[in-house]
């Protein structure tokens, strides 16, 4: 059996393929990077590296030859080159002859309202209209994501959100990747959809988690979009971005990430990393790095 990897250079990539190298020989394991320089680490451990760009369909046709068992890791972007880019790499598959598609999804993807669905819809649809067995791993939301913010808390600053009541089912990026793990080695996996959602959190229930952890009140400012936007301008985050952080917060607000689900639990064996444990260990991270 051969397993290959997309995108295994990123933050969940990489994570994912430090677990199957735990339960996988390493010539049973591939990786697909567009650049396969930043790969060399793994080309030592007997990984094989291919060159594989989401924007060379054919590289991705010649990258998945061989290959039993993939994993698409969705790509970042727009939401129109993401679908050209994710469609692209299923038909890849396809013509590969590859056996099983594993794919990171996004939580309730085909019923949901967030700004960043569309995507995550086709692909879906892409992949069922193969024939070919998959499993859909419809991660909710990544406690990195907040990083940004638990720095501006440890530098002083309020939390700052508009995300108003909206619940989210953060979880880390180390438990997403070895649910995908588990999915690519085990049996009985074909054709489901698994809902990776940890327990359902407001922002005010996430910023008390992380003020226990940190032993302080940290003040919460729920703001409006508009002034949600401004903050982040002047956070310098590029112009392209604000819409989306802002489309993020809305689509938090209205509900489209507050998806409860036991199915992290039944993919994993255990329950996921709780939400004290995972803000201490981003928090020791952060405080590592400075």
């Amino acid at each position: 059996m051969k397993i290959l990897v997309t995108g295994a250079t990123g933050k969940l990539g990489s994570k994912v393929v430090e677990k199957l190298l735990q339960s996988v020989p390493a010539n049973q394991l591939a990786v697909s990077v567009r650049n396969p320089e930043k790969a060399a680490g793994l080309v030592s451990r007997g990984v094989e590296v291919r060159q594989g760009d989401f924007d060379q369909p054919q590289s991705l046709v010649t990258a998945f030859a061989g290959i039993d068992r993939l994993l698409i890791i969705s790509a970042d972007g727009d939401n129109e080159t993401r679908i050209r880019q994710h469609t692209d790499a299923v038909a890849a598959a396809e013509r590969a002859g590859v056996k099983f598609i594993a794919y990171t999804s996004l939580a309730n993807a085909t019923e949901s309202t967030n700004i960043m669905a569309p995507p995550h819809v086709a692909t879906e649809a892409a992949i069922i209209k193969t024939g070919i067995p998959y499993t859909f791993l419809r991660n909710n939301w990544y406690l990195e994501n907040e990083i940004g913010s638990i720095q501006g808390v440890l530098a002083g600053a309020p939390w700052v959100t508009s995300a108003g009541s909206g619940k989210v089912g953060w979880a880390l990026q180390q438990d997403y990747a070895e649910a995908a793990a588990t999915v690519l080695t085990g049996n009985g996996h074909e054709n489901k959809v698994y809902e990776l959602s940890g327990p359902l959190l407001s922002q005010e229930e996430l910023v008390s988690a992380l003020g226990a952890v940190l032993g302080k009140e940290i003040p919460v400012e729920q703001v409006s979009d508009e002034t949600y936007a401004e903050i982040m301008k002047g956070l310098g985050l590029p112009d392209f971005v604000i819409p989306i952080v802002v489309g993020i917060q809305e689509s938090i607000r209205n509900g489209s990430l507050a998806v409860e689900s036991n199915d992290f639990e039944k993919v994993l064996g255990r329950p996921i990393t709780s939400i004290n444990e995972a803000l201490t260990q981003i928090v020791n991270e952060i405080s590592q790095t400075k």
